[in-house]
């Protein structure tokens, strides 16, 4: 299985909202002590076997508008199918704090997504993570690309710990499970 996270490479993206995907893929290979990153094409990718699945955690270094190509180019090489893709992502039209997974669907507006779905398609999965959307259409690319207020953080940390406690379930595909437990532990 492959796990994407979407973002923008370089310090000063590491902390934007627009950057969740990175930091649930960093957190992820800290807990489960994955090796460092190392460069394959367009993207940082490390690998480990977790409940004996061979995990690959990738982040594109292509910027989040051009996502598409590094993991096209790395599902390619490793010849990893769409439905073993989850891509992590940001979401502005859920409420901050709030997480769903599908699999396919549209872009919604999302520069990352539509790069994937011209790149690989759309029948991959989609972790969806809330960000909360700034009311008004002018605000939304310096919301994006503005960092979790101190308010928000509380929230960012308790998601990425509930994606980390119920990850076995994702990688076994039990999406249901998945979003019933971490629905469970975002109450």
């Amino acid at each position: 299985m492959l796990l994407v996270g979407l973002g923008n490479p370089g310090p000063e993206y590491a902390l934007n909202r627009h950057n969740i995907g990175f930091q649930v893929i960093d957190s992820i290979a800290h807990h489960y002590s994955f090796n460092s990153f190392k460069r394959h094409g367009q993207g940082l990718f490390s690998e480990r076997l977790i409940q004996g699945e061979k995990i690959s955690l990738l982040k594109p270094v292509t910027y989040m508008n051009r996502s598409g190509i590094a993991v096209a180019e790395f599902a390619s090489f490793f010849k990893i199918p769409l439905e073993d893709i989850v891509v992590i992502h940001d979401e502005l039209d859920l409420e901050l704090g709030r997480l769903k997974v599908k699999q396919g669907g549209g872009h919604g507006g999302h520069n990352g997504l539509k790069s994937l779905d011209a790149h690989v398609g759309k029948d991959y999965w989609r972790l969806r993570i809330g960000i909360g959307h700034p009311g008004c259409r002018e605000a939304v690319t310096s919301h994006v690309l503005g960092n979790f207020s101190k308010n928000e953080e509380g929230h960012r940390e308790k998601i990425i710990n509930a994606i980390l406690n119920n990850l076995s379930f994702l990688l076994k595909k039990e999406m249901a499970a998945f979003m019933n437990n971490v629905a469970l532990e975002l109450q």
